[in-house]
C-alpha cells in the first residue's frame, strides 16, 4: 500500500487544526479583567504572610486587630500585636519605664483576648523606640512584614487629625503595604462587643525611598 506524502501532510494539518480548535473551545482566552483579578488574588496570598497590628499611647487598633485576626486565620498568616513605647532622649533606650510598660501589657492582653475570640493565637511585643514611626518601621523590616495595620488617633493632641504625624510617616516610609482604620461615630465593621467601630479608609503601598 502506497501512502501519498502530500495527503498524509494534509491529514496532519487537518488534525492539528481540529485539535487547536478544541483546545481553544476548552480554554478560551481570558479577558484583561480576569487576568487582573487573578494577579490580585496571587498578590494577596503573597501579602498575607506576616501582619503587624500597631498600638501606642495614642494609636488605638483594637477594631483593626479584630479584622486582621479574621484575615490571618483565613489565610493562615502570622499575626503580631506590637505596642510601641516612646523613650525620651534623656533616657537610655532600654530604660525601665514602669508605667508605660504596664499600659503596654494591658493593651496587648486585650489584643490577645480579641484574637482568641476569633480562634487565633497571636504573638505580642513591646517595642521601645525614640519615635513610634521609627519603631514600627524597624520592626517591620526585622520581621520581613507583609502588612502593617493601624488604627487612628482618638485622644490627645491629634484627636482632630486622626492620621497624625506617626501614622503618616509609617504609611509613607513602610517597606510593605499599610492598612489604616479611622475612628468613626458609626460604622458597619464587625467588631467585638463593647469596642467602638472604625471605618477602613486607606491603604498604602511601599515607598521606594
Amino acid at each position: 500500500m502506497t501512502v501519498d506524502p502530500v495527503g498524509l501532510g494534509a491529514a496532519f494539518l487537518v488534525l492539528g487544526s481540529i485539535g487547536s480548535t478544541l483546545y481553544w473551545m476548552l480554554h478560551p482566552p481570558t479577558t484583561a479583567a480576569d487576568r487582573v483579578a487573578k494577579q490580585t488574588e496571587v498578590n494577596i496570598e503573597k501579602m498575607i504572610g506576616s501582619v503587624i497590628v500597631v498600638f501606642s499611647e495614642e494609636i488605638h487598633s483594637e477594631n483593626m486587630l479584630a479584622m486582621a485576626a479574621r484575615l490571618a486565620r483565613r489565610e493562615r498568616a502570622q499575626l503580631l500585636a506590637a505596642y510601641v513605647v516612646e523613650v525620651p532622649h534623656t533616657l537610655p533606650l532600654n530604660a525601665e519605664m514602669e508605667k508605660e510598660h504596664r499600659a503596654a501589657l494591658d493593651v496587648l492582653a486585650t489584643a490577645d483576648a480579641i484574637a482568641r475570640k476569633y480562634g487565633l493565637e497571636i504573638a505580642t511585643e513591646v517595642v521601645p523606640a525614640r519615635q513610634v514611626w521609627q519603631g514600627v518601621l524597624d520592626l517591620a523590616r526585622r520581621m520581613d512584614t507583609h502588612l502593617i495595620v493601624l488604627g487612628s488617633y482618638r485622644e490627645g493632641r491629634y484627636s482632630e487629625a486622626p492620621l497624625g504625624r506617626n501614622i503618616e510617616l509609617i504609611a509613607g516610609k513602610a517597606p510593605c503595604d499599610v492598612l489604616i482604620g479611622v475612628q468613626a461615630h458609626s460604622g458597619k465593621m464587625i467588631a467585638p462587643t463593647g469596642t467602638p467601630p472604625r471605618k477602613v479608609v486607606a491603604t498604602s503601598t511601599p515607598s521606594k525611598d
